[in-house]
């Protein structure tokens, strides 16, 4: 074999053919891509259509907006049926029948009175408020209120107490350098 001949004989360029080929195809992808979008637009109008026929329907079915129960008024009534009555049996007195209420009949029992719990005792009077005196000076604290008293847990320093001395977060801190 020789060397000489190059596998493509249109020297890069594609044969005509192909061009022909391509350039018809793409023609018909774009018609084809064009009948899609059609029938995509159809598909999407039907839709709104069915839900629109939906919403008509459900306003006009039972329990809707318009009841389909609702009619005029006649403007004249029908006549009435003929009247069939039966012959009447004659059973002897009418019987009473029993009332529906129950009768509940109230005890003559009296219940025991609860225990009576003793009398609170008297608030003292609060003497009234002097005119010279400001405001929260007037304040007087609630006498039936009083508060627990305090307790201490041991003997009292008068320096406040304050937390013991912790390490660093991890750990103790170093000595800085030298």
């Amino acid at each position: 074999m020789s060397s000489n001949k190059s596998p493509n004989t249109f020297n890069g360029a594609p044969p005509k053919y192909l061009n022909d080929f391509s350039k018809a195809l793409a023609s018909e992808v774009r018609i084809l891509l064009a009948e899609v979008g059609k029938l995509r637009d159809e598909r999407r109008q039907l839709q709104f259509e069915i839900a629109e026929l939906m919403a008509v329907k459900s306003k006009h079915g039972a329990g809707g907006e318009y009841s389909p129960d609702w009619r005029p008024q006649p403007q004249e009534p029908p006549p009435p049926p003929p009247a069939i009555t039966p012959p009447l049996i004659d059973d002897g007195p009418p019987v009473q029948a029993r009332p529906a209420w129950k009768v509940v009949h109230k005890s003559t029992r009296r219940e025991r009175a609860p225990k009576s719990l003793p009398a609170p005792a008297p608030v003292p009077a609060i003497e009234p408020p002097k005119p010279d005196l400001p405001a929260w000076a007037q304040w007087r604290p609630n006498p039936g209120v009083v508060p627990p008293p305090a307790v201490a847990p041991g003997p009292v320093s008068p320096r406040p107490m304050t937390p013991a001395a912790r390490p660093g977060l991890f750990g103790p801190p170093t000595p800085p350098p030298q």
